[in-house]
């Protein structure tokens, strides 16, 4: 991020991974992208954080005792200047609280929430600690040297215009850009200007029956099909394979116990 430490209100700031088994997931982060591994204090309940070349870039947690059916998945955490102020929001415009405002220490405080459109996101007030701490910005479609990096973020949504609608109101969503508004493909960025960080893409023609949707996170590569090469090797899995678009170079992989991301890079 451009400025990491004044994240605007309803930027994505933070991820993380809820994981079945945190050690393996920690050797599969840290052959794909070098990443290490700190782990937490017992009171914070051994909450990893990844970073790499010493910033932070990620976190990582591990399912609980009788959470057998827990999903494996990486969380995407908003900015907010006021967390309980936003989940109140959420619950006026139609969303819901899934874990409602706890502090951590003072690190800042967390919150998961559901969209209106059914999509989990996370929710992140800063106290000490404002979030992802590398910089990463793709612009037409160029992603630079972004190796690693957390680099564009992106909520897959049946319910694009009321996603739209729930994200201005609640998250303060000032200027977002419809990229297009055709039927075949409907985007819109969070930004109109640059660092736009991520989009809202109308997925309702190509999600599973059932599923609402998701926000997902680019990672970026410099050679994308050498490391999607590599996330196999490493025991994870091709869910799209690359190919170049109008956006750069794309892939859709999921890590070593199942947890689904993308990868993103200059076209090829």
């Amino acid at each position: 991020m451009s400025d990491q430490n004044q994240p605007k209100p309803g930027d994505p700031c933070w991820i993380d991974l809820y994981t079945s088994d945190v050690d393996r997931s920690i050797a599969f982060y840290g052959e794909l992208f070098g990443w290490t591994a700190e782990r937490a204090a017992a009171e914070f309940g051994g909450y990893v954080t990844f970073r790499q070349n010493g910033l932070a870039v990620a976190g990582a947690m591990g399912h609980t005792e009788g959470d057998a059916d827990a999903p494996e998945q990486w969380t995407i955490y908003l900015a907010s200047t006021d967390i309980q102020a936003t989940a109140d929001k959420a619950v006026a415009q139609g969303g819901a609280v899934v874990v409602p405002p706890m502090q951590v220490g003072d690190l800042g405080s967390m919150a998961v929430l559901g969209d209106a459109g059914g999509v989990g996101v996370g929710v992140w007030q800063a106290g000490t600690f404002r979030g992802i701490e590398t910089a990463a910005l793709v612009t037409g479609g160029k992603w630079g040297n972004n190796e690693g990096v957390p680099s564009w973020f992106e909520l897959h949504t049946r319910a694009y215009d009321t996603a739209l609608d729930f994200y201005r109101d609640v998250f303060g969503w000032q200027d977002p850009f419809t990229i297009s508004d055709a039927d075949e493909f409907r985007y819109t960025t969070i930004h109109s200007d640059s660092p736009m960080l991520g989009g809202v893409i109308d997925a309702s023609a190509f999600l599973p029956e059932g599923v609402p949707g998701a926000w997902t996170v680019y990672f970026g590569a410099n050679d994308v099909d050498k490391t999607v090469a590599k996330v196999v090797e490493l025991g994870g899995a091709v869910v799209r394979p690359a190919e170049d678009s109008e956006f750069g170079r794309l892939a859709t992989v999921t890590d070593v116990t199942g947890a689904e991301f993308r990868i993103g890079g200059d076209k090829a």
